[in-house]
């Protein structure tokens, strides 16, 4: 019994090394002491894999970006990865047990999550996306809050817009300026001939039209750009969505719009934003339906807490679905590219989405607007 005793009290203490001779199923005994022994190897085996565990969790913190405090019911600072501690200019052991105000992260730590924050640390300053999540320690509630730096992530995403809209400038510009260069080089020479060619007023008048006409489709073009960049913010106002639907699908007149009935819904929203919207979804529809005889059809239904429009046609269906959203990106001869673009950020504006598939069900193109009730 005094063997039992004190390899009970070494795995009490911790110590899961000793184990007991004699250990046996002969007798009760025998049988009390390998059953230790066996508790003995069970607990070294859990503890060996909470090391592991743990010093995985370490090193994973410890190797990704983004800060990671964990704090306290009391909101003192009880875990802090080295991100963190960059972040706040200090080694844990300055950190540790200080509360969240005195380490100036007060704010963070309350509010909606996830969110986006500009803030301004000793490690450096920025807008970072906060998260939070919960857990408990010994019994009592912690909180764990996350900081990651979305400076470089936002400015690699602008460097790689900004390129993309310069090659589609660049593209537009010189599809116009090209032109115009050569005609105001032939019109020059045939100024300076002597004697002037018969004809020479024609032609001339025929080269200052097309050179008129091409700076006029270039302020379109500027016209167009200037007005997706003017986006305002909506005016949210009660708007029907099936008077909505009914209205706008009767501004169609090249084909008949059919319009399937859905339930009846209010959504807060700037109906002239939302007509622009849809127009330029219709008129996207019916494009496609003429060049094959198809039909164009609009309908709406509740998805949860959202209200679904979907637009239909029975065109040829999307070729080029990475450049659906690029700005002056457009397969029409005549088409602008940014009805799609503006479109998206109307929808986005209304804390909404817009997509566009490709038919599974026939021929076509599908457009979903979804936009929150």
């Amino acid at each position: 019994m005094q063997t039992v005793s004190n390899l009970l009290a070494a795995l009490r203490e911790g110590d899961y090394s000793i184990r007991a001779r004699g250990a046996g199923h002969g007798d009760a005994l025998g049988e009390v002491l390998a059953e230790v022994n066996v508790l003995g190897q069970t607990l070294r085996e859990q503890r060996l894999g909470a090391l592991e565990a743990t010093a995985l969790l370490w090193r994973v913190m410890a190797e990704i970006e983004a800060g990671v405090f964990a704090f306290d019911d009391q909101d003192r600072l009880r875990l802090v990865n080295r991100a963190g501690e960059v972040l706040l200019g200090k080694g844990s052991p300055q950190l540790l047990g200080r509360t969240a105000a005195e380490l100036g992260l007060a704010d963070v730590l309350e509010g909606d999550v996830p969110r986006i924050a500009e803030k301004t640390f000793p490690g450096g300053g920025g807008r970072w996306e906060v998260r939070r999540g919960e857990f408990r320690q010994g019994g009592l509630p912690h909180r764990l809050l996350m900081l990651s730096d979305l400076s470089r992530v936002l400015r690699e995403e602008e460097r790689q817009t900004w390129q993309r809209l310069v090659r589609v400038l660049s593209h537009e510009i010189n599809n116009s300026l090209a032109p115009i260069q050569s005609l105001a080089g032939s019109l020059e020479g045939l100024l300076v001939r002597e004697p002037a060619p018969d004809g020479w007023r024609e032609d001339l008048g025929r080269g200052l039209s097309v050179i008129a006409e091409r700076a006029r489709a270039l302020g379109r073009f500027m016209a167009s750009y200037a007005r997706l960049a003017r986006l305002p913010p909506p005016r949210l106002e009660p708007l029907d969505v099936g008077a909505w639907v009914r209205r706008v699908a009767l501004l169609e007149t090249r084909l008949p719009v059919a319009v399937k009935p859905g339930p009846e819904i209010v959504v807060r929203a700037d109906g002239d934003q939302l007509d622009q919207l849809l127009i330029n979804l219709i008129a996207n529809a019916a494009d496609a339906a003429l060049k094959t005889g198809g039909g164009v059809e609009v309908s709406w239904r509740r998805n949860g807490g959202d209200v679904e429009v979907r637009v239909t046609d029975e065109g040829t269906g999307i070729s080029d679905s990475a450049n659906l959203f690029v700005p002056f990106f457009t397969t029409k001869p005549r088409g602008s590219g940014i009805g799609l673009v503006l479109s998206r950020q109307i929808a986005e504006a209304h804390g909404g989405t817009l997509t566009l598939r490709n038919r599974t069900d026939a021929r076509g193109c599908e457009a979903s607007l979804r936009l929150p009730v």
